[in-house]
């Protein structure tokens, strides 16, 4: 096969444009004798037939078990050296009622990060104490709702946010716990807008101001402080980042303790997962396992107790476990000049084939957003045309609405295959929207050879039901 110039030098070409790499797709996924995707014993060709395109699809198995794994693995390692952890799952990543059940029956607790995610939480009848909020602005309603259903945790964001909390508190007479998000500097390598404790954003308190907040927290009898937090990004491959900021938030935690308890640490979450198949992220165990020797060694640093960790993992937990499927539509050859030696007669040139699905930026805004790269894989059918380099696009009337940058697919993809791209299920539904007045795809769960819907996809009435100017019995 001939390389295209149009390919980023980071795309592999494949030996076999069918292939499923393991990292990147959930556990349960396969082709069959014909060549059809299979999810946990669900053929997608099925999927299609009775929910449509586009749709997610759920590897039910996988998600509890990357939940159950993170759990145990964290229990294990802290054990290891003398401590324990707590696992929230960051429900920003994808939360409904279904998705709240599984992560609470794993083990997991939840951060929440609006009233609405509360709101999903506790319809699911996940125990308020296991809940945390989190928010750079959390209205007054959203304290005062978190306070009076006992939440577990509230993660002060601003020092205006400590009277608030307390005045919740003592309307309610609770004694609300509460956490201190730090901006502790650290840098994380990843995109820029992922990154959320650079010293210039809107999370947290800098971390020379803590220990005067602190104070005014524990100044409020109605409040009780439970210790720091730190987020340093998402979608994080090393450990490097998360030591740093553990190393300075070690030296705020052993001042604090001259007064008072500080029973917790909080070092976010954000770890990454497999998009393409040169991905390569930590295993969990490892994650676990750094984490812990990076807290042992803090606290053997400073000379005070290990405290109790909490972690708030989204994207590993329910990110792999998610596939969207879409049908192809139109397919389009574009030629494309390249920038080439200036002495040249005549500029070179090279094709790049567009591929357009029925979806778009409105289930997964992340490529155009952030530039974030995904896999994809003709599903209906295995071919053995030769791959050529695609880019997948959405239907939006935006030149930015793509789904896949760049891509191999085998060169007879046509018209009506079913495209399906892996590892969507942290931030596309949880971000979807209506742009040009597509509704949001349904959400489909499988689980051993068995289908079932668990987020209703929206339909044109939903779209116009709140539209007032629609007069009664008036339709589309």
């Amino acid at each position: 096969m001939s390389s295209n110039p149009l390919a980023p030098s980071w795309l592999r070409a494949p030996v076999d444009a069918n292939a499923l790499p393991p990292a990147v797709w959930s556990q349960n996924a396969s082709r069959d004798d014909s060549g059809e995707l299979v999810i946990a014993g669900v053929a997608a060709s099925a999927i299609v037939s009775e929910f449509g395109t586009p749709v997610y699809v759920v590897d039910e198995a996988d998600a509890r078990s990357r939940a159950a794994r993170i759990r145990s693995s964290f229990d294990r390692e802290f054990a290891r050296v003398g401590g324990a952890a707590k696992v929230y799952y960051a429900g920003k990543a994808f939360l409904s009622v279904e998705i709240a059940r599984w992560v609470t029956e794993e083990g997991l607790n939840i951060d929440v990060a609006s009233g609405g995610e509360l709101a999903v939480a506790l319809a699911a009848g996940v125990e308020p104490s296991r809940l945390g909020l989190h928010g750079n602005n959390k209205s007054r309603a959203e304290i005062d709702r978190a306070v009076s259903v006992g939440i577990g945790a509230i993660v002060i964001d601003s020092v205006l946010e400590i009277e608030r909390v307390a005045d919740a508190a003592a309307r309610h007479g609770r004694v609300q716990p509460v956490r201190l998000r730090i901006n502790s500097g650290v840098h994380a390598s990843t995109h820029e807008y992922l990154a959320t404790a650079r010293e210039d954003q809107k999370f947290g308190i800098p971390l020379a101001d803590a220990a005067a907040v602190v104070a005014q927290i524990r100044s409020h009898p109605e409040l009780s402080f439970l210790g720091l937090h730190s987020h340093i990004g998402s979608q994080i491959f090393e450990s490097d980042g998360f030591a740093e900021a553990a190393h300075r938030l070690f030296t705020l935690h052993s001042q604090l303790l001259e007064g008072g308890d500080v029973p917790e640490l909080n070092l976010g979450g954000g770890f990454g997962i497999a998009y393409t198949s040169v991905d390569e992220p930590l295993d969990v165990e490892e994650i676990a396992r750094r984490f812990a020797d990076i807290v042992a060694e803090g606290a053997r640093e400073f000379g005070v107790p290990i405290p109790l960790v909490a972690i708030e993992p989204g994207r590993s937990v329910i990110g792999p476990s998610t596939t969207t499927l879409y049908e192809v539509g139109t397919i389009k050859d574009v030629e494309v000049t390249l920038s080439g030696d200036t002495e040249q007669a005549e500029p070179s040139s090279a094709v790049r084939k567009y591929v357009s699905v029925d979806g778009g930026m409105s289930d997964n805004i992340r490529p155009a957003l952030y530039g974030a790269d995904y896999s994809a894989r003709i599903v209906n059918r295995a071919s053995a045309a030769e791959p050529v380099l695609v880019r997948v696009a959405g239907k939006h009337c935006e030149s930015g609405d793509i789904l896949v940058h760049a891509e191999y697919l085998p060169g007879d993809v046509s018209p009506g295959d079913l495209l399906a791209i892996p590892a969507t299920g942290a931030y596309g539904w949880a971000m979807a929207s209506n742009y040009n007045y597509l509704g949001r795809p349904p959400v489909v769960a499988v689980l051993d050879g068995r289908a079932r819907l668990i987020v209703r996809g929206e339909t044109e009435a939903d779209l116009l039901s709140r539209d007032v100017a629609l007069r009664p019995g008036e339709e589309l």
